[in-house]
């Protein structure tokens, strides 16, 4: 495996974000790092919606994520996704953080898995992977 890119973005919290005691709901996280991997990938080269008209879809097989801090109204998030050992052709494993002026927030590991057009596994691309 090449040297991983890392993606990072930003993430500006919204009133829409918080919950009833003024901070990010917990399953915001979860978009956060969507829009994250999604750039990721974007930034290979080719972006994700081309590889689903081709017939590769990526999709979570598993997600661990580990809250530390709570983020509140106001707040801008740095997105920081990587790719790390673990995988095969079959597996993508991505270390993602989300964090606060480089205070970690939240952190997760996800795995990803390539689907064909009848959501059945199939090898990731090679040409997708390099761009990882």
């Amino acid at each position: 495996m090449t040297v991983p890119r890392e993606g990072r973005i930003r993430v500006k919290i919204y009133y829409e974000d918080t919950d009833s005691l003024g901070i990010v709901y917990y399953a915001n996280y979860l978009k956060y790092l969507e829009r994250g991997r999604t750039e990721l990938f974007g930034s290979g080269g080719t972006p994700i919606a081309d590889w689903n008209r081709l017939g590769f879809a990526v999709a979570v097989y598993r997600v661990t994520i580990t809250y530390r801090a709570p983020a509140r109204l106001g707040d801008e998030l740095d997105v920081v996704t990587r790719r790390v050992p673990g995988g095969s052709s079959y597996r993508v494993k991505l270390q993602q953080l989300v964090e606060r002026q480089s205070q970690l927030i939240t952190e997760a590991t996800v795995e990803l898995v390539c689907l064909d057009e009848r959501f059945e596994l199939r090898e990731f691309p090679p040409e997708m992977l390099a761009g990882l």
